[in-house]
C-alpha cells in the first residue's frame, strides 16, 4: 500500500501507460511534468527500497500494483514486468545481499546472549526488540513524519528479534533428549499457527482501519509478551552445573560478542559435518524460495491471490507434517536415519522439479518437498543441540538460524542469474545434484538402531 500511494503520487492510476513497458517507467505517465515524474519515480524507488530492507523474503508479487477498482486492475504482463524489473535486476539483488550480511551474525550473538543471561533476559529482549520494530513501522505509516526514513531504520531492531531459536533454546533446556525432535515439531506447529492467523489478523486490521491499526496493535502485544516473559518465564533454564560452565565463579564474565568461542562450537566432534548438511540440502531450495514471488506469475501464470493460496496451502502443510508427522516418526526411527529420509526426498522432488511445467505438477510434489523441509531442519537441530554442553545449545541453535539469512544472502543474485540463465527446471537440476552428494556421503556412514 506504501507503494501504490507512491504511485498515485506521480500520476494517477488511470494515466498508467496500457502498452508492453514496464509502468514505472516515468516517460510513460502522460499529463506529468517532468519534475513531478522525476520526483514521484525516486519516491517510489526510495519506498521499495526501503521496504526490500526490511522484509527477509522478497516483496510479495501484489507489491506496487495495488488497483483501486475493477476497470483500474493492472494486468498479469505489467505485475510481471515490475517484478522482474526490481528482482531479476543486478541492481536489486546486490541490494538485498548486502543487506542479508546484517542477518548472519545476529542469531549466534542473541543466543549466546541468551546462554549467559537466561531465557527470561533473552525473552524480554527479543520482545522488547519487537516492539521497537512495530514502533517504527506504526510512526512510519504517518504522514507527519518521515516514512522512508524510518523504514530505513526498522532493521537495527530486527537484529535482536530472535523469538523462535530463544524457545527452541527453551524447549531444548526443558526436553528430554529423546523427545526433542517431538518438542522442536510441536514447537514449529504452534509457530505456523500464529503465523496464519496473525496474518488474518492483519489483513483485516488493515482492510478496516488502515495499515498503522496491525503495527500499533503487534506493539501493545508484544509489550505485553515483554511483562510476562519478565513476570513469568524462569530466570534459567538450564541446570546448576551448566550454568557454572557458562559463567565460572569469580571468573570474568564470558563475552557475548567472542566469535572465535561461537565458531569454536562448529569444531566440536559431529558438529560440522551435520551443520555442512543443513545449509548444503536447504540451500538449492532456499533459492527455489527466494525467486518464488518471479517464478509464480511467470512461470506458473498466477496472480497475486492464487500465489497465496498456494503459500497458504504449503504453510498448513507444514503446520502438519511438523507437529503431527516428524514426533511419531522420531519415536521409531533414528535421526539419522530421518536425515537419510529427507535428503532422499529433496532429491527426487529436484528430479521433480527439473520436470515439472506447470503449476498442478508442484502442487503434487509439494508434500514430499515439506516432508523433506521439515525433517531436515527438526532432525538437524535436534542433532546439533545435542553435540554440544547444555551451555552452549542456544547459541548452537543461533548458529543455525544463520542458514535463512545465508540463503537470503546468496538467493537473491545467485537465484536471479540462474533463472534468467536457464529458467525454473535449474533449480530442480541444482537441488538433484546437491542432494545426491549428501546422499552419497551419509549412505557411507552407519545408522544407528533406535533404542526402545
Amino acid at each position: 500500500m506504501l507503494l501504490d500511494i507512491e504511485w498515485r503520487a506521480g500520476g494517477s492510476s488511470g494515466e498508467r501507460s496500457q502498452d508492453s513497458s514496464c509502468p514505472g517507467d516515468p516517460a510513460r505517465l502522460p499529463g506529468v511534468t517532468g519534475a513531478e515524474q522525476q520526483e514521484g519515480s525516486g519516491r517510489r524507488a526510495s519506498a521499495s527500497r526501503a521496504l526490500e530492507r526490511h522484509w527477509s523474503l522478497p516483496l510479495p508479487p501484489q507489491v506496487g500494483m495495488a488497483p483501486e477498482g475493477p476497470g483500474e486492475a493492472g494486468t498479469h504482463k505489467e505485475e510481471a514486468c515490475v517484478v522482474q524489473g526490481k528482482y531479476c535486476s543486478p541492481q536489486g539483488s546486490f541490494e538485498r545481499t548486502r543487506l542479508n550480511w546484517w542477518g548472519l551474525g545476529a542469531p549466534p550473538t542473541c543466543l549466546r546472549f541468551a546462554d549467559r543471561r537466561g531465557a527470561r533476559a533473552a525473552f524480554t529482549l527479543t520482545f522488547l526488540a519487537s516492539s521497537a520494530f512495530y514502533l517504527l513501522l506504526a510512526a512510519a505509516c504517518s504522514p507527519a513524519l518521515p516514512g522512508v526514513a524510518l523504514l530505513y531504520a526498522t532493521p537495527l531492531p530486527v537484529a535482536f528479534m530472535q523469538g523462535m531459536p530463544v524457545a527452541q533454546m527453551t524447549i531444548a533446556d526443558l526436553s528430554e533428549p529423546q523427545e526433542l525432535p517431538a518438542a522442536l515439531g510441536r514447537l514449529g506447529l504452534c509457530f505456523g499457527v500464529g503465523m496464519i492467523f496473525g496474518s488474518l489478523l492483519g489483513g483485516t486490521l488493515s482492510a478496516t482501519c488502515g495499515m498503522q491499526c496491525p503495527a500499533t496493535v503487534a506493539l501493545v502485544a508484544n509489550l505485553v509478551g515483554a511483562v510476562l516473559s519478565f513476570t513469568f518465564i524462569p530466570v534459567s533454564t538450564k541446570g546448576a552445573s551448566a550454568h557454572d560452565r557458562a559463567v565460572p565463579a569469580g571468573g570474568p564474565q564470558a563475552n557475548v560478542f567472542d566469535l572465535k568461542a561461537i565458531t569454536r562450537l562448529l569444531l566440536q566432534s559431529g558438529v560440522l559435518p551435520v551443520f555442512l548438511i543443513k545449509v548444503a540440502s536447504s540451500l538449492p531450495f532456499g533459492l527455489f524460495m527466494v525467486m518464488f514471488p518471479i517464478v509464480s506469475m511467470d512461470f506458473f501464470q498466477l496472480d497475486a491471490a492464487q500465489a497465496g493460496y498456494l503459500m497458504s496451502f504449503f504453510g498448513l502443510l507444514q503446520m502438519v507434517i511438523q507437529g503431527l508427522v516428524i514426533g511419531r516418526l522420531s519415536r521409531r526411527f533414528s535421526e539419522r536415519a530421518l536425515l537419510r529420509a529427507s535428503v532422499l526426498g529433496f532429491v527426487l522432488v529436484g528430479l521433480a522439479m527439473a520436470l515439472m511445467s506447470d503449476v498442478l505438477h508442484f502442487c503434487l510434489l509439494m508434500p514430499g518437498l515439506v516432508f523433506s523441509l521439515c525433517a531436515l531442519n527438526v532432525v538437524t537441530d535436534s542433532m546439533l543441540t545435542k553435540a554440544v554442553s547444555a551451555a552452549d545449545t542456544g547459541t548452537m541453535l543461533g548458529l543455525c538460524a544463520t542458514v535463512q539469512p545465508l540463503t537470503q544472502t546468496l538467493g537473491p543474485t545467485l537465484g536471479g542469474l540462474l533463472y534468467r540463465s536457464f529458467g525454473v527446471p535449474v533449480f530442480g537440476h541444482v537441488q538433484f545434484a546437491i542432494n545426491l552428494l549428501v546422499l552419497l556421503v551419509l549412505w557411507r556412514q552407519p545408522v544407528p538402531r533406535k533404542k526402545d
